[in-house]
């Protein structure tokens, strides 16, 4: 019987689905390693990692009481812990506050006060998304927003201000952030359409896969520039090149909008955030 509730608690921050967390880390390690040159001090790196893991959990939590009215009505969703009554709301509202304090509580053990400060509109971005769904006609572009706070929190706690090559990286991220939950979006696209919620795949209609391709360009582009400004060696473009060449497969696998394809399209992204990463940390192995 424990057993069975403690799967349930853990069914409900996603644990068996780690896919949103290296989506949201990835990120993150782009931006701390940049921002120490590529040497982050394991304290930070393990402060950064945990409060990732933290945050998404708790925005998971948040994510299904919001969506306890609609997560039944949707095949990809039905069996929820919330949607089926293995646990009550109340219950995922009281794992939201525990994770969110236990996130805030890691970042003011070890974390620089001015960073402190920008992890509570953070934590605020996570636990609002889901309810931007009711009304937001693009709520993928808030989500980009709360998955790239990591980026100026890591340059702050490094350098104390956030330079250019960070807000950079801020806006490629949003624009990759974009692209691939609308990729996700696509998936529940018949669902949504029934249940009323507002997605970036409804909202663009017939020129959706357009709009896609559109914010994975502009994610290339500007990690083109931020090579540029970092004077990045050939690892870095070589991670592009090869992230720019699984994009272009993810387009064959969403052009026909098949749910399935889409699907496994969207899980693609994590490669591509590893990929990046890999760029980026053997770059500054390099100049060292």
């Amino acid at each position: 019987m424990v057993y069975i509730v403690i799967k349930d608690y853990l069914r409900l921050v996603r644990w068996d689905k780690p896919i949103g967390t290296l989506l949201l880390l990835w990120p993150t390690l782009w931006g701390g390693w940049i921002a120490y040159q590529g040497a982050p001090p394991f304290s930070i790196l393990f402060v950064f990692v945990m409060g990732v893991f933290l945050t998404r959990a708790a925005g998971c939590a948040i994510n299904d009481f919001a969506d306890r009215n609609f997560d039944g009505k949707v095949e990809r969703t039905a069996n929820r812990p919330l949607a089926t009554g293995a646990i009550r709301p109340r219950s995922a509202l009281v794992v939201t506050v525990v994770l969110s304090l236990a996130a805030f509580g890691l970042a003011w053990a070890f974390l620089q006060q001015s960073t402190l400060l920008w992890s509570i509109p953070a934590l605020f971005l996570f636990v609002t998304y889901p309810f931007f769904k009711r009304f937001f006609p693009i709520p993928q572009l808030y989500l980009g927003v709360a998955f790239s706070f990591g980026i100026p929190m890591a340059f702050i706690e490094a350098l104390n201000y956030i330079p250019m090559v960070a807000w950079l990286l801020f806006a490629a991220n949003i624009l990759w952030v974009l692209a691939y939950d609308t990729i996700y979006a696509l998936v529940d696209l018949p669902d949504d359409l029934k249940i009323g919620i507002k997605t970036s795949a409804i909202t663009f209609g017939s020129k959706v896969i357009e709009i896609i391709m559109l914010s994975y360009l502009g994610f290339i582009g500007l990690l083109i520039l931020l090579g540029c400004l970092i004077n990045a060696g050939i690892f870095y473009w070589l991670s592009l090149l090869i992230a720019s060449a699984m994009i272009y497969y993810i387009y064959t696998q969403i052009k026909d909008h098949e749910r399935g394809k889409c699907f496994r399209a969207f899980l693609l992204n994590n490669r591509v955030g590893l990929i990046v990463f890999v760029g980026i940390m053997i770059n500054y192995w390099l100049v060292k």
